[in-house]
């Protein structure tokens, strides 16, 4: 996203999601999501391949996966969820003088969007047998998900954080988290629901859960191990250093290595700077040339999607083949948005990715429907935003170049479903 004011979206920067545990716009959500599904007509639960018109299917996530113990969903997320605490006004953390609550966690934030876009989403980790546990698992639950298979440990606390009002990316920003030896830290392949884990057509990860303990390696590990029965693996890499000096050595070349046995995998160019010390999508699918799909998140220029297909596959409009002919690369530029809060966007372009995914969209609305999710963030003081509908934005990403490039959105667009796009844009 290209910011008109201060505050930077930053796709690859977005920590662990934050949003005030609202009933009303966890309502306006899961009414969005039933619209989404009642338009979708069935075409969601058929997905009929995974590069879709840019050529033969990738990967097919058309059927049920493995054993799972419960109904097939499209979508099951991974991963630590905590009570967040956001500060009322701004200032250092010493000088706030109270804090509303709410939810964060980078994989329930994916589900929560992609159930709000009319996906069956379940989540899976472990909460303590708390009162924010307790709070967590109906704050998530009201969005639509399917909250199941979350586990509640008699022991071990559920996790919060507080953080400033600042951006993320400024120096002023700080984040004060409590969630050593919570319950999600005790996530393990023996004490989670693994038959609930697989039931997805897509299994959503993120680096972040890697870091928490060596359980949960042990448990991202077995999850990206590839295999004929596993549903297709989306990886958000999401390097988070605080994280890793805290669990060991070693964060970056686990984070490589997880990345490798993904589908698909999401990554900030900067991230990759920090963590593999490489410049460039180029340089970056070279490190990581097993993904079928690889988004190279740039910050406020755009995204480049590298999508393996057969040699003889199509491509998207604009797209062009890599050298030896094994890739489709599609660079797909951000949108302009008066920005609100730069927090949430990388989590909300998962979703819109995925989303898109599931639907067999050609990789370049796919692109386009993740810009619009993080922007429906980008524009709310939260995280979790409520998407525009389906139709709505169907119609803003099959825009020609041009008039994307002209697209300018603010404050309430997504609620803009019945306004044609050009009362969206500005000159």
């Amino acid at each position: 996203m290209t910011p008109d004011g201060p505050a930077s979206p930053a796709y690859d920067r977005a920590a662990p999601a934050a949003e005030p545990a609202c009933a009303a716009a966890a309502a306006t959500a899961a009414a969005h999501a039933a619209g989404a599904v009642a338009d979708a007509a069935g075409a969601v639960a058929d997905v009929s391949g995974f590069v879709g018109d840019a050529g033969g299917p990738v990967a097919d996530v058309s059927g049920p996966v493995g054993d799972a113990g419960g109904a097939v969903v499209d979508v099951v997320a991974l991963g630590e969820s905590m009570v967040a605490f956001l500060p009322t006004r701004p200032g250092r953390l010493a000088d706030v003088p109270s804090f509303d609550r709410g939810i964060g966690g980078a994989e329930s934030n994916v589900a929560c969007g992609l159930a709000a876009a009319g996906h069956s989403v379940r989540w899976v980790g472990r909460v303590g047998a708390d009162a924010f546990g307790d709070h967590l698992v109906a704050a998530i639950a009201a969005y639509g998900v399917d909250t199941s298979a979350v586990r509640r440990d008699p022991d071990r606390p559920t996790g919060v954080y507080f953080r400033t009002a600042g951006d993320r990316a400024t120096d002023a920003h700080e984040v004060a988290y409590y969630r050593a030896g919570s319950a999600a830290s005790a996530m393990a392949p023996d004490t989670v629901d693994l038959a609930a884990v697989r039931s997805g057509r897509v299994l959503h990860l993120s680096g972040i859960t890697a870091a928490l303990s060596e359980g949960c390696l042990d448990l991202l590990r077995l999850l990206t191990a590839r295999g004929v029965d596993r549903p297709l693996v989306s990886f958000d890499v999401n390097h988070r250093p605080g994280l890793w000096r805290t669990a060991g050595a070693g964060g970056p070349a686990v984070l490589l290595d997880l990345a490798r046995g993904a589908d698909v995998v999401f990554v900030g160019d900067d991230e990759a700077r920090e963590a593999w010390g490489l410049d460039g999508p180029d340089a970056i699918r070279a490190a990581l040339p097993e993904p079928e799909v690889l988004v190279v998140k740039q910050g406020g220029s755009g995204v480049t999607v590298f999508a393996r297909t057969d040699a003889g596959a199509g491509a998207d409009a604009g797209a062009s083949r890599a050298a030896g002919g094994g890739d489709v690369v599609t660079f797909v530029p951000a949108l302009r948005v008066d920005v609100v809060a730069a927090v949430g966007a990388g989590d909300a372009f998962a979703a819109g990715f995925l989303s898109a995914t599931l639907r067999g969209l050609p990789v370049r609305d796919r692109a386009r429907h993740g810009h619009l999710m993080a922007a429906a963030a980008l524009t709310v003081p939260g995280d979790l935003a409520v998407p525009p509908s389906r139709g709505h934005a169907d119609r803003l990403a099959a825009l020609d170049d041009d008039a994307w490039g002209t697209l300018r959105l603010g404050p309430g667009w997504t609620q803009a479903a019945e306004r044609a796009p050009e009362e969206v844009r500005t000159p």
